[in-house]
């Protein structure tokens, strides 16, 4: 029954996406297993991220369940699609429900979609991972998946206005070799181990973006440290 839903929402966001003229450059979709379970973690910097990571695992046949606030499932447009995806609502107050059921879907074979950043990240470099992704591996006896995303901030993220214009926007996917999460080692030292194997992938995927900011109005996209606008961590924590 998932299917029937999931897969005209991925055919309907192929279709967004080839009238966008988007420029989708993915490699190592080979890493994502053909079959049992997985962890699949990527950084976060668009509310479109989800869709890509997805995107990444369609070439092994793969459907990716994602873990997600549950205010997207209350919603009445968003929520009934959610739920038919077999998504996981995430409450962050009672964070237990979603793991077990993360945990059934792993051992049953399922890939589970984490982003451990929990929130987009507003200065497009890497926050701290938190330890959930690598527990959820641990206990279920599956690898981690590590993904990078660059290039989605430039559609839809926080903060910024939403451009569905016909731009041509290039987006750069990267996906790892798989991790494996012991059981004889402390989540904390395989989640440092997943964050430098994405903080790598995310490097490569800036290294080939295939274009630069226009002018000076359109370095917002670009972390600081590469010479662009966007605020840095600092910031973003003052902010907040």
């Amino acid at each position: 029954m998932a299917e029937l839903v999931y897969r005209p929402v991925i055919g309907a966001a192929l279709t967004m996406f080839k009238a966008l003229d988007l420029k989708i450059d993915t490699q190592g979709s080979e890493n994502i297993p053909r079959t049992g379970g997985a962890v699949l973690v990527s950084n976060h910097i668009s509310y479109l991220d989800f869709i890509f990571s997805g995107l990444a695992a369609l070439p092994q046949k793969r459907l990716v369940r994602f873990m997600a606030k549950d205010a997207v499932f209350r919603h009445k447009i968003s929520g009934p699609l959610m739920r038919g995806m077999k998504h996981i609502p995430v409450d962050r107050n009672q964070g237990e429900a979603a793991y077990r059921h993360a945990l059934e879907s792993l051992r049953s074979g399922e890939i589970i979609g984490v982003f451990p950043e929990a929130t987009i990240s507003q200065s497009f470099t890497l926050k701290s991972f938190k330890s959930g992704a690598a527990r959820l591996a641990q206990e279920a006896g599956v690898p981690l998946i590590p993904m990078a995303l660059w290039g989605t901030q430039r559609l839809w993220t926080k903060g910024r206005p939403r451009n569905f214009k016909r731009s041509h926007i290039p987006v750069t996917i990267r996906v790892g070799e798989p991790v494996e999460a012991p059981t004889d080692q402390y989540a904390g030292a395989i989640t440092r181990r997943l964050r430098e194997r994405v903080q790598e992938l995310l490097e490569a995927a800036q290294r080939s973006y295939p274009v630069r900011p226009k002018d000076a109005s359109d370095t917002w996209w670009i972390p600081t440290h590469l010479g662009g606008t966007a605020p840095t961590p600092a910031e973003v924590r003052e902010a907040g």
